[in-house]
């Protein structure tokens, strides 16, 4: 995969999606919630400042948990710190979410959960694979918040090359910018090819890449010795696939690592902004926020690169497709 241009430095936020998951991430209200709020204020205290939430993050009735939370805890801020985040959301489009005005009310739920705190709208995934004739009206009516000035800025996810180069054109007819594509990025991410010519459409149009699961899930912040066993069943199945299939890699991380004083999270986040792309890690803990916001203060040289693209190249097994994900 092609280096970043020389002198580019890549940011780092942080994503929501286990706020409120139970399936995956084994969420507890009771517990987890204190936590979340400390980790939310760590982040910040460390300098991140894009946040990425979902209107469908959260399992069953905790659906829409992840904006309210972080709606709750950025408005508990000063109103100086208030000011200086990007709080991202993005709406899901569900096959009765029809029409030029067909996420009217789902924005607007988002913004009341989220305390009026949204700088960034998404379209949370592209409708061609089930419903093509969907999407430009969908599109429109997100075009059309930017331009009545109910939201700064537009981005979407889970787009391919193809698809997004489609919607840049028809955003440029309305006038309106798009700011963010987010996909799944990581060294264990599937799909070189597409995620290449994504990259290269993306820095000719100058829109920026948002690398959601940059550390697979967790995987690539293991140590070559670790044998950890995750809380859910679905990461569990996932961690005993990835784990061996990725022990090379890890152990280049944390060789890496070592070398830097460093840990390999750090090195893997990294890695996603050698190339271009702005990681969105998951938070759930203070000690994680702080991990994040450390891998802003260094970059990989050119070699330490090349050699995990090398390795990563070899890698036999890979995280899953997204779905969702189009061509």
């Amino acid at each position: 995969m092609a280096r970043r241009d020389a002198g580019r430095l890549n940011g780092i936020g942080f994503g929501t999606w286990a706020w409120g998951n139970q399936l995956v991430w084994g969420y507890q209200p009771e517990r987890d919630d204190p936590v979340l709020e400390e980790t939310f204020l760590e982040a910040v205290r460390s300098g991140l400042r894009l946040v990425d939430t979902a209107d469908s993050y959260g399992t069953g009735r905790l659906n829409g948990r992840s904006e309210a939370l972080l709606g709750r805890f950025v408005q508990a801020l000063p109103a100086t710190l208030q000011r200086e985040l990007l709080v991202a959301t993005k709406l899901a489009p569900f096959p009765w979410r029809i029409g030029r005005r067909g996420l009217d009310r789902a924005f607007a739920a988002s913004r009341d959960r989220l305390q009026g705190h949204l700088e960034r709208v998404q379209l949370h995934w592209s409708t061609a694979r089930y419903a093509p004739w969907q999407e430009v009206s969908l599109l429109d009516g997100l075009a059309d918040l930017v331009l009545n000035g109910a939201v700064r800025e537009l981005g979407v996810s889970n787009m391919g090359p193809r698809r997004l180069e489609w919607m840049q054109d028809r955003l440029e007819q309305r006038g309106v910018r798009l700011s963010s594509v987010q996909v799944q990025f990581s060294l264990m991410a599937p799909g070189d090819h597409r995620l290449q010519d994504l990259l290269a459409i993306c820095r000719k149009q100058s829109i920026e890449v948002l690398a959601y699961s940059p550390l697979a899930f967790g995987v690539l912040g293991q140590p070559p010795d670790a044998q950890p066993r995750p809380g859910t069943l679905l990461r569990r199945r996932l961690f005993n696939r990835l784990l061996p299939a990725s022990l090379p890699l890890r152990q280049e991380l944390k060789g890496m690592a070592d070398r830097r004083g460093v840990s390999m999270v750090q090195v893997a986040l990294n890695w996603c902004r050698a190339h271009g792309a702005t990681p969105i890690p998951g938070l759930r803990s203070p000690a994680q926020a702080r991990e994040a916001a450390a891998a802003l203060s260094w970059e990989l040289t050119p070699e330490e690169q090349d050699r995990l693209d090398t390795l990563r190249s070899r890698c036999p097994v890979r995280m899953p497709a997204n779905p969702f994900e189009s061509a």
